[in-house]
Protein backbone atom coordinates (compact mmCIF):
# COMPACT_ATOMS: atom_id res chain seq x y z
CA UNK A 1 0.00 0.00 0.00
CA UNK A 2 2.52 2.66 1.11
CA UNK A 3 5.66 3.02 -1.01
CA UNK A 4 7.69 5.88 0.48
CA UNK A 5 7.44 9.21 2.24
CA UNK A 6 6.44 11.84 -0.32
CA UNK A 7 6.85 14.94 1.82
CA UNK A 8 7.17 16.29 5.32
CA UNK A 9 5.45 19.58 6.18
CA UNK A 10 7.19 22.09 8.44
CA UNK A 11 5.73 25.34 9.77
CA UNK A 12 8.37 27.99 10.44
CA UNK A 13 8.28 31.27 12.36
CA UNK A 14 10.63 33.24 10.09
CA UNK A 15 10.11 32.19 6.49
CA UNK A 16 13.20 33.81 4.91
CA UNK A 17 15.51 32.51 7.64
CA UNK A 18 14.15 28.96 7.33
CA UNK A 19 14.19 29.05 3.53
CA UNK A 20 17.89 30.02 3.61
CA UNK A 21 18.61 27.26 6.15
CA UNK A 22 16.94 24.49 4.15
CA UNK A 23 18.25 25.62 0.74
CA UNK A 24 21.67 27.16 1.46
CA UNK A 25 22.74 25.31 4.61
CA UNK A 26 21.20 21.89 3.93
CA UNK A 27 21.25 22.13 0.12
CA UNK A 28 17.63 21.26 -0.68
CA UNK A 29 16.46 22.28 -4.15
CA UNK A 30 13.63 24.80 -4.53
CA UNK A 31 10.81 23.25 -6.58
CA UNK A 32 8.06 25.86 -6.18
CA UNK A 33 7.31 28.86 -4.00
CA UNK A 34 3.79 30.24 -3.56
CA UNK A 35 2.61 33.16 -1.48
CA UNK A 36 -1.02 32.79 -0.44
CA UNK A 37 -2.16 36.35 0.31
CA UNK A 38 -5.52 35.30 1.77
CA UNK A 39 -3.65 33.29 4.44
CA UNK A 40 -0.60 35.58 4.72
CA UNK A 41 1.34 32.38 4.18
CA UNK A 42 4.07 30.87 2.05
CA UNK A 43 3.88 27.27 0.84
CA UNK A 44 7.20 26.23 -0.62
CA UNK A 45 8.25 22.83 -1.95
CA UNK A 46 11.87 21.73 -1.47
CA UNK A 47 13.41 18.52 -2.86
CA UNK A 48 15.97 16.08 -1.55
CA UNK A 49 18.10 14.15 -4.05
CA UNK A 50 15.93 11.01 -3.76
CA UNK A 51 12.79 12.93 -4.77
CA UNK A 52 11.26 13.21 -1.31
CA UNK A 53 10.17 16.71 -0.38
CA UNK A 54 9.80 19.15 2.46
CA UNK A 55 6.87 21.56 2.36
CA UNK A 56 7.89 24.74 4.16
CA UNK A 57 4.95 26.79 5.45
CA UNK A 58 4.75 30.16 7.15
CA UNK A 59 1.74 31.43 9.08
CA UNK A 60 1.29 34.58 11.17
CA UNK A 61 2.24 33.88 14.83
CA UNK A 62 2.39 30.06 14.81
CA UNK A 63 2.47 28.57 18.31
CA UNK A 64 5.84 27.44 19.64
CA UNK A 65 6.75 23.77 19.89
CA UNK A 66 5.80 22.72 23.46
CA UNK A 67 8.96 20.70 24.24
CA UNK A 68 11.98 19.24 22.53
CA UNK A 69 11.93 16.49 21.39
CA UNK A 70 9.25 14.68 23.34
CA UNK A 71 6.25 16.76 22.29
CA UNK A 72 3.31 14.74 21.01
CA UNK A 73 3.52 14.47 17.23
CA UNK A 74 6.62 14.50 15.06
CA UNK A 75 9.62 13.83 17.29
CA UNK A 76 12.34 14.58 14.74
CA UNK A 77 13.14 14.39 11.04
CA UNK A 78 16.09 12.17 10.06
CA UNK A 79 18.13 12.40 6.85
CA UNK A 80 20.20 9.48 5.57
CA UNK A 81 23.84 10.37 4.89
CA UNK A 82 26.96 8.47 3.83
CA UNK A 83 29.32 9.99 6.42
CA UNK A 84 27.92 11.54 9.61
CA UNK A 85 31.27 13.00 10.71
CA UNK A 86 31.85 14.74 7.36
CA UNK A 87 28.30 16.17 7.33
CA UNK A 88 28.66 17.32 10.95
CA UNK A 89 31.86 19.17 10.05
CA UNK A 90 30.18 20.79 7.02
CA UNK A 91 27.24 22.00 9.11
CA UNK A 92 29.53 23.36 11.82
CA UNK A 93 31.57 25.20 9.18
CA UNK A 94 28.28 26.86 8.15
CA UNK A 95 27.62 27.98 11.72
CA UNK A 96 25.15 25.26 12.74
CA UNK A 97 25.45 23.91 16.29
CA UNK A 98 25.63 20.12 16.10
CA UNK A 99 25.58 17.65 18.99
CA UNK A 100 28.24 14.98 19.41
CA UNK A 101 28.06 11.91 17.17
CA UNK A 102 26.42 8.95 18.87
CA UNK A 103 26.02 5.27 17.99
CA UNK A 104 22.57 3.64 17.83
CA UNK A 105 22.67 0.88 20.46
CA UNK A 106 20.45 -1.40 18.36
CA UNK A 107 21.81 -0.93 14.84
CA UNK A 108 25.38 0.17 15.51
CA UNK A 109 24.86 3.09 13.08
CA UNK A 110 26.25 6.56 13.75
CA UNK A 111 23.90 9.54 14.10
CA UNK A 112 23.90 13.15 15.23
CA UNK A 113 21.29 15.80 16.04
CA UNK A 114 21.04 19.50 15.24
CA UNK A 115 18.12 21.93 14.95
CA UNK A 116 16.53 24.07 12.29
CA UNK A 117 16.04 27.82 12.98
CA UNK A 118 12.84 27.10 14.97
CA UNK A 119 14.41 24.37 17.08
CA UNK A 120 12.87 21.45 15.14
CA UNK A 121 15.13 18.49 15.93
CA UNK A 122 16.88 17.20 12.79
CA UNK A 123 19.01 14.07 12.63
CA UNK A 124 21.73 12.84 10.30
CA UNK A 125 21.77 9.03 10.23
CA UNK A 126 24.63 7.13 8.60
CA UNK A 127 22.98 4.72 6.19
Amino acid sequence: MLRRVHHIAIICSDYQRSLRFYTETLGLRLIAEHYRAERQSYKTDLALPDGSQIELFSFPQPPARPTRPEACGLRHLAFAVDDVARCKAELEARGVAVEEVRVDEYTGRRFVFFADPDGLPLELYQD
